[in-house]
Formats: C-alpha cells, sequence, structure tokens
C-alpha cells in the first residue's frame, strides 16, 4: 500500500505515521499539495491594514505567527510590550515565545484547543482591538467573531498559500491521498484536471477540507478527527487495521 500525505515530513522517528511504517509495511510518502508563500510589503500595504492600531493578535497556527512578526520586520514595525496575545492551542502559545517573552497576562490560549473556548476568552477582553493573521485563501472566508460581543477585530492577510505542482515524470500512483485542507484539493484538481479516483482512498483532515473533497464529487473514505480518531494518523491506523483484517491488499 502507497500512501500520500500532502504534509512535510515530520523530520523524526517518533511521528506516529513512522510507527505505523513499521507495524503494518507500507510505503507513506511525504508530498505537500501547497506551500507557503510570504505576502509582500507592498501587497500587505495595499490593504491599508495599520498593525500598530491593534491591541491584541489571534494566532490560529504557528505558520500565521512566523508571517506576522517577518511582516513586521519588513515593516519595521516594534510591537509593544503591551501587545496580547491568544491562540487556539497551548502549543501555538508556546511557539509564540520564539518571539516574544511570556506574560501571563499578555498570552491565552484554549486549554481544549478549540476555537469556541478562546472565543470565551477573547469576549473577557472586549476592549482590545484585535488583528488576525490569515492566509489569502481564507480572505473570503474570513475568521469571524461573535458579532453580540461587539469586538473590534481585522482580518489581515499577511501569507499565501499556492499549489505545490507535480512534475511531468512525476509518480502518481497512491493508493491512498490524505489531504487537510481545502487549498490541498484545489491543487490536486490543478494538477491532475482530469483526475479519476477509481479505486484510490481519500481521507480528510477537518470540516472544511472534507466538504471540499465531496464538492469536488470525489468520495470521502475516511474522515478525522472523529470519536474514535483524533487525529488524521489514527484514522489512517484504522483504515489499514480494517484492509489487513479483510485481506485485502
Amino acid at each position: 500500500m502507497k500512501i500520500l500525505v500532502s504534509q512535510p515530513d515530520p523530520g523524526t522517528e517518533k511521528s506516529p505515521y513512522r510507527d505505523i511504517i513499521d507495524r503494518y509495511g507500507v510505503e507513506i510518502v511525504f508530498r505537500p499539495f501547497i506551500k507557503i508563500e510570504p505576502l509582500d510589503v507592498k501587497d500587505f500595504r495595499s490593504q491599508k491594514i495599520n498593525i500598530l492600531d491593534h491591541t491584541a493578535v489571534i494566532f490560529t497556527s504557528r505558520t500565521a505567527i512566523n508571517h506576522f512578526f517577518s511582516l513586521c520586520e519588513g515593516l519595521h514595525i516594534k510591537v509593544p510590550s503591551s501587545m496580547k496575545y491568544f491562540c487556539v492551542t497551548e502549543a501555538i502559545a508556546v511557539y509564540l515565545q520564539k518571539y516574544t517573552i511570556f506574560r501571563k497576562r499578555k498570552m491565552f490560549f484554549s486549554p481544549a484547543g478549540k476555537m469556541e473556548d478562546l472565543l470565551g476568552i477573547i469576549t473577557k477582553h472586549n476592549k482590545e482591538r484585535f488583528i488576525i493573521p490569515v492566509s489569502d485563501v481564507n480572505k473570503n472566508n474570513v475568521v469571524k467573531l461573535p458579532g453580540r460581543s461587539k469586538l473590534k477585530y481585522t482580518n489581515a492577510v499577511m501569507y499565501r498559500t499556492v499549489s505545490n505542482d507535480f512534475t511531468e515524470d512525476e509518480a502518481f500512483d497512491y493508493d491512498v491521498l490524505l489531504f487537510f485542507s481545502p487549498a490541498g484539493v484545489s491543487s490536486l484538481l490543478k494538477n491532475f484536471p482530469d483526475y479519476k479516483q477509481g479505486e484510490t482512498v481519500i481521507g480528510s483532515f477537518g470540516m472544511a477540507t472534507a466538504k471540499a473533497i465531496r464538492d469536488a464529487g470525489l468520495r470521502l473514505d475516511i474522515e478525522a478527527p472523529n470519536p474514535d480518531a483524533p487525529s488524521m494518523a489514527t484514522a489512517l491506523e484504522q483504515y489499514i487495521k480494517t484492509v489487513v483484517k479483510t485481506g485485502e491488499n
């Protein structure tokens, strides 16, 4: 079984995917369908957004953190020590310390790692003016904060998500394709406009990705997270166990 995981190679032997390789003897190829590129200063300025008009930042990913601080550097902006940071997960909050000193009253995160829980924290700080770094693919599907709380916030495009094209001589002979974003599904169709799924198994992580797969007219065979599989790796392993049990190849 040959599996494509449309994410970068984790580069560690402790990856759950490495365990799957060792346990079941499958072949897993890490091949991102998309790549992230920084937004240049000129394009950011065209949005007419002043970062220093805001008193707090909401981060939904490590990528957003990297591009926020990179753009600030390009704009010669010194982020004030009074800036507050709200992160979806604790892991993102920990990563944020790469760029700023942890201050208990300036850094917040959802203990459960859920956006809805973070919103409960954010609404307690309704005097702040929030800026949310997003990708260009989110500019028409921006992060929305509860209107009833009268929060002041700006969705600011700070990086681009572009298709990571396949070369003509690159084999595309996978038994399983795993997607983690709608942009990855779009890249598949861009690279292979006449793509036919056939017997290929397709998996998704997240509701938006699952919707993109179905909207593309493709069959969704593996879906995560779910009550029994909180991660894509767990869902993949469950599928492989089913294949092994039924005696399929």
